[in-house]
């Protein structure tokens, strides 16, 4: 396993669409682990292949029970209610927005294997879910949201609202 560099959201990688995967291989098992090793040490939610230059439809991420997802070509399949959250990207970092995403959401994806599950989450979870899925199609959080802010101005925020850290 090794830890790879996350790209900044100035790579054009980060703005293309990604291919399936088609070939459940120990290539793609290298990739997982090593984005399993980049994410735990970055101390991020998920991570999305083209996050680290592969444009391929693979994302890692933290479920509600803090166990750590591997999603291969996952799709939404279901969202309900609605909620507005901040959020950060390792690919953009030092920057926040508040961003609407639904508050439950359902995925369908294949594991490394190639077999298919579903899986889904509310909350936070579900906004990691749309925010990985959606670096897989090319898009970043920060086309959603109508301020960015730095790590001053979050801290701020949440010292208002009576929270700590982000």
């Amino acid at each position: 396993m090794a830890i790879r560099e996350i790209l900044t959201d100035q790579d054009p990688a980060l703005h293309k669409k990604c291919h399936s995967i088609t070939q459940f291989d120990q290539k793609l098992g290298d990739l997982i682990d090593d984005m399993r090793e980049t994410l735990e040490d970055a101390g991020g939610a998920g991570l999305a292949a083209p996050q680290v230059g592969i444009l391929r439809r693979v994302v890692v991420l933290y479920d509600g029970e803090d166990e750590l997802l591997e999603l291969v070509n996952p799709e939404l399949i279901q969202e309900e209610g609605e909620q507005d959250g901040l959020e950060g990207c390792l690919s953009v970092p030092g920057l926040w927005g508040y961003v609407k995403r639904p508050e439950r959401v359902r995925v369908k994806a294949q594991d490394r294997r190639g077999n298919w599950f579903e899986t889904g989450g509310e909350g936070v979870v579900a906004r990691c879910f749309c925010h990985e899925i959606e670096h897989l199609d090319g898009h970043v959080f920060t086309e959603h949201v109508d301020r960015i802010y730095n790590n001053e101005e979050i801290e701020e925020i949440l010292e208002r609202e009576g929270r700590k850290g982000k």
